[in-house]
């Protein structure tokens, strides 16, 4: 029993460092949130920005996250370090280009929350970035942030 515990607790210390990586261009943004990411193979790969929710289509700034995130990745090379795939077969990931976290530059702008619900699959670290991140463009009031009664969908 106290080597199932033990088992156990290790799988979920562990859990945050287990990551797959998908290497390709961005051929494009659906939202603020999602991508389609093109691989060597020339297979198209949906992806959902983890950490972070982007307004729905049907919200305010909606149209001004997506476009940031254009600005930002619509036609380059990223990596994505994706853990697990959500309910729709998307991979639900951290993308990368040239270095940069663009989830956490979504949140930066104020075009994206840091989606608190799914903190636990985040590195103290991150969580801890995340956060910082969404409180400081809360107090600037950047992006969404300008709508003090904007809720994340």
């Amino acid at each position: 029993m106290a080597i199932c515990a033990v088992a156990l607790l290790l799988g979920l210390l562990l859990a945050p460092a287990w990551a797959e990586t998908l290497e390709g261009r961005v051929v494009g943004v659906a939202d603020g949130g999602i991508v389609t990411v093109l691989d060597a193979q020339r297979k198209q790969h949906r992806v959902r920005l983890a950490g972070i929710v982007a307004p729905d289509k049907r919200q305010p700034y909606a149209s001004r996250s997506r476009e940031y995130l254009s600005r930002w990745i619509y036609r380059r090379n990223v990596i994505v370090e994706w853990r697990k795939k959500d309910r729709y077969g998307r991979l639900v990931g951290v993308v990368f280009v040239d270095g940069h976290d663009v989830n956490l530059e979504q949140v930066r702008a104020g075009f994206a929350w840091w989606y608190r619900d799914c903190a636990n699959e985040q590195t103290a670290e991150d969580r801890d970035v995340y956060a910082a991140a969404e409180q400081a463009a809360r107090e600037r009031k950047l992006g969404l942030w300008a709508d003090s009664n904007l809720a994340p969908p």
